[in-house]
């Protein structure tokens, strides 16, 4: 035995301690090595995770997210003490007492490595993966693990604990797009971390091992065996009881994907702002945790959202429905093919299963009871569609049109009955903003996103037809021209040349009225008179005059079909026009930015748009084109927020109390207000006051007793505005407002087809806006524009314009410039209605 103690005592001597000294040398050797070579510590202290984009409303309501990484940082203190210890449980339970580096971790590891082919336990510390998915690869190698060890130990010799834990729990990769605990939190369970289960922070604590292996969504029964696997290292150390336990691990699994916890999707303004911020920004505002607070109001965004697809709904049914989407033979595959079909406008996919004399029998994704009653009126109604301009007659039998098999759609109305419904082929548009700031307060670029991401509302160049005619009328007032000018509504040929036929405008009626002052050929949109009057004042001066609402004048038609809107534009251009009108001949700038600010709250960027000013001096209210421009360049500039002298501060409460800011202060907390600029430039004075009086006065009437009289149900004297239908027809507007709000909505095929004979700017798209806009103005008091000094009324024969004398029975007041009244005293002798089949343009009565 004394032989065989000196023989191992001899070994160790030769082999063991040499060994060992070698191993120290060569750790030395590393050390000095790798060291020198290691990346700072200190940037953790600084970190940055990368956070995604996110956009908000004005009241503050997350609209949209943008980024390849889903991530929400949270606090130590926010991270229950459950999930704390599931995450010790699973990866290291031994991270309050070690330095960085557990030796015996690593020991059992290689133990349960060599036993069973698997580490269970993880051989590297919390502090080692924080090191390694901050400065690492995953490369497997020895000196790639030296240098985590060494990358340990600093990290600990720099942090708390608590520091270390906090930077791994929102680092670490969870699966699905999520980064840290509370993204995953949110995206498995649809809520906090805070707010989870002992189950499910278990379930979540057994992702960084292999995220996609232990995915609860795609590999519940692993995930499952994972979680409980943690919930026994949790009672063997325990953290919690044998009941809880007990009742832990009999938990389902509740995780199902959830998307961004968007409070209101509003894709098309987020998209916009998405688009500005990675202007401003570049590549990094996907990646720094930017907040880019809009103008949206989330209230009328949801209604533009709600007008706009009942408006599109209600255009397509009273054309006839097409047929089912598609048909399914096969009712094996009827599940599969409604989880696969998407929901688009709130339209849901459902599948006919069976065909009665009393509606039909249907299943959806989510239930299979459904019915399609026959007295309801979307079935009892029912016509086929033929063409844009005829329907079948009613459909008396459903198994003419439906069988068992077919993929239709529905939507529910306000009582949650099912209804019949189709998706719609035409689109619209909607855009709504303030008229003194150019705030967009909501905006919907289609009838769904993510059935068409083309944002019609800026990329829609449309002829706007009739809905142009007013900013012909203001240019001719501006030329003296008055309400009561007569001009004569009478045909009018103009020759064509070898390439192209005569062109012979006429009147959506097809008739002509003869002469016709100039407010009632607005309010009635009279298409001969809105020529004559072009021809009148001169196309050239025209342009000059719609060139001020910030038109494109050298795309403009220097011919007579400018009168009739032939030029295309989007829905905002017409918007911003019709702003003018609203706020008293004011030119404003469109903006849905209001500002963005980093994640501690500091603001990078503050739009500083133009806003009326009614109160200030003439001088500064009129900016040059240079000082346009620089506005213009201004508001798309990356700037801090500072105070600016020599602008305005009048109407401080059109800026939705805008507070002012030291040249060096930053906010730390998000807040619904603007957060910069106290002041902002002057909007330029564009119309004169008394025209800007006189036009809003005519397109008041356009609703009183013209073609927008519909909207005289929203019980409003303060609104005005004007329909517009071009040729076919094939588009609809209608663009109107108060002081407060201005909301253009249009609506057409994007390929140009016809919408059908019986289809105007009053029956598409007029509808839209008065839906919108009853929300939009409900509980507000009529609000009306001061009378301009230099205005008088008069009273006029209505006839032929002149002043109404003693035997006047028809006597009318009307508005007029001083300079302009009527001299002419009526002298009882009214012309004739003039209804020549064509009349030489020289001649014309003017």
């Amino acid at each position: 035995m004394n032989n065989s103690a000196q023989l191992l005592a001899r070994v160790i001597q030769l082999f063991l301690i040499p060994a060992l000294g070698g191993g120290l040398i060569l750790a030395a050797c590393l050390y000095l090595y790798l060291s020198p070579k290691l990346p700072s510590v200190e940037t953790l202290k600084t970190v940055k995770l990368q956070t995604p984009l996110r956009v908000y409303s004005q009241d503050l309501k997350l609209i949209g997210e943008f980024g390849e990484k889903r991530r929400t940082p949270i606090e130590f203190e926010q991270i229950p003490l459950l999930f704390v210890q599931s995450i010790l449980a699973a990866e290291d339970d031994a991270f309050y007492q070690h330095i960085g580096v557990d030796f015996k971790g690593l020991l059992r590891a290689g133990f349960e490595l060599a036993s069973t082919g698997h580490i269970k336990s993880g051989g590297s510390t919390i502090t080692m993966q924080l090191a390694r998915n901050f400065f690492l690869t995953r490369e497997q190698s020895f000196v790639r693990k030296f240098n985590e060890i060494l990358l340990a130990l600093r990290i600990e010799d720099e942090l708390s604990k608590d520091e270390i834990f906090t930077l791994y729990s929102n680092k670490i990769y969870l699966g699905n797009r999520a980064y840290g605990i509370e993204a995953a939190a949110l995206t498995y369970y649809g809520k906090s971390i805070a707010a989870l289960d002992l189950p499910q922070l278990a379930m979540i604590a057994g992702l960084p091992k292999a995220p996609s292996t232990f995915n609860p969504i795609i590999n519940p029964e692993r995930a499952i065996s994972r979680r409980n696997w943690i919930l026994g290292r949790m009672l063997k150390l325990n953290f919690i009881t044998p009941v809880q336990h007990e009742e832990a691990i009999k938990s389902i699994v509740t995780a199902l994907y959830h998307g961004p916890l968007i409070d209101y999707n509003a894709p098309y303004a987020a998209e916009e702002a998405r688009v500005q911020a990675l202007n401003q920004l570049g590549p990094s505002a996907y990646t720094q945790g930017y907040a880019v607070i809009t103008t949206i109001n989330s209230e009328l965004q949801l209604k533009a959202d709600q007008a706009l697809r009942n408006g599109l709904r209600a255009y397509d049914w009273r054309h006839g429905y097409r047929g089912p989407e598609a048909h399914i033979d096969n009712p094996e595959r009827w599940r599969n093919t409604l989880v696969k079909t998407p929901v688009i406008g709130n339209l849901l996919p459902a599948i006919v299963t069976a065909v009665g004399d009393d509606g039909l029998s249907i299943i959806t994704q989510y239930r299979d009871d459904g019915i399609l009653a026959k007295e309801h009126k979307n079935i009892s109604t029912l016509r086929k569609y033929i063409s844009e301009n005829r329907r079948s007659a009613p459909v008396k039998i459903l198994g003419d049109i439906f069988s068992p098999g077919d993929l239709i759609r529905i939507h529910y109305n306000d009582e949650g009955t099912p209804l019949l419904s189709q998706l719609p082929q035409a689109q619209a548009a909607l855009v709504s903003l303030k008229p003194d700031t150019g705030a967009i307060t909501a905006i919907t670029g289609g009838f769904d996103f993510y059935q068409s991401h083309f944002n019609r509302v800026y990329q829609a160049q449309r002829q706007p037809g009739s809905n142009f005619k007013p900013f012909i009328y203001t240019g001719a007032l501006e030329q003296g021209l008055t309400p009561a000018s007569i001009i004569n509504d009478a045909p009018v040929v103009f020759d064509g040349t070898s390439s192209e036929r005569a062109w012979r405008p006429e009147n959506s009626s097809g008739q002509f009225y003869g002469p016709t002052r100039l407010r009632e050929a607005l309010y009635r949109s009279r298409n001969l008179v809105s020529i004559r009057v072009l021809r009148r004042i001169g196309i050239n001066t025209a342009i000059d005059s719609i060139a001020k609402f910030g038109f494109d004048k050298s795309a403009l038609p220097r011919n007579l079909s400018l009168a009739l809107g032939s030029h295309a534009l989007t829905p905002i251009e017409i918007a911003v026009g019709y702003a003018t009108f609203a706020n008293g001949g004011y030119k404003i700038e469109p903006y849905l930015v209001e500002r963005i600010e980093r994640l501690d709250g500091e603001v990078v960027f503050q739009a500083n748009n133009p806003i009326v000013c009614r109160n200030c001096e003439p001088a500064e209210q009129s900016l040059s084109a240079k000082d346009d421009a620089r506005h213009d360049a201004t508001n798309r500039t990356l700037v801090k927020p500072t105070i600016e002298d020599g602008t305005n501060t009048a109407d401080t409460e059109i800026l939705d109390n805008i507070k002012p800011l030291d040249d060096n202060a930053t906010t730390n907390t998000r807040s619904e207000q603007p957060a910069a600029h106290a002041v902002r430039p002057n909007a330029r004075q564009i119309i004169e006051p008394r025209v800007a009086y006189l036009i809003d006065s005519m397109l008041k009437d356009v609703i009183r007793r013209g073609t927008g009289v519909k909207a005289r149900a929203l019980k409003r004297a303060d609104i005005a505005g004007k329909t517009g239908t071009t040729n076919g027809p094939r588009d609809a507007w209608f663009s109107g407002y108060n002081p407060n709000l201005v909301t253009t909505v249009w609506l057409g095929f994007d390929d140009n087809k016809l919408l059908g004979r019986k289809e105007f700017g009053g029956s598409a798209a007029l509808p839209i806006w008065m839906d919108y806009m009853a929300v939009a103005l409900a509980g507000s008091e009529a609000k009306f524009h001061p009378q301009p000094e230099g205005l008088v009324s008069v009273k006029i024969n209505p006839t032929n314009g002149r002043l109404a004398n003693a035997n006047s029975t028809n006597a009318i007041f009307e508005l007029f410039r001083e300079e302009n009244v009527p001299t002419q005293f009526d002298q009882n002798s009214s012309p004739a209605l003039y209804r020549s089949k064509a009349a030489p343009l020289p001649e014309d009565i003017f």
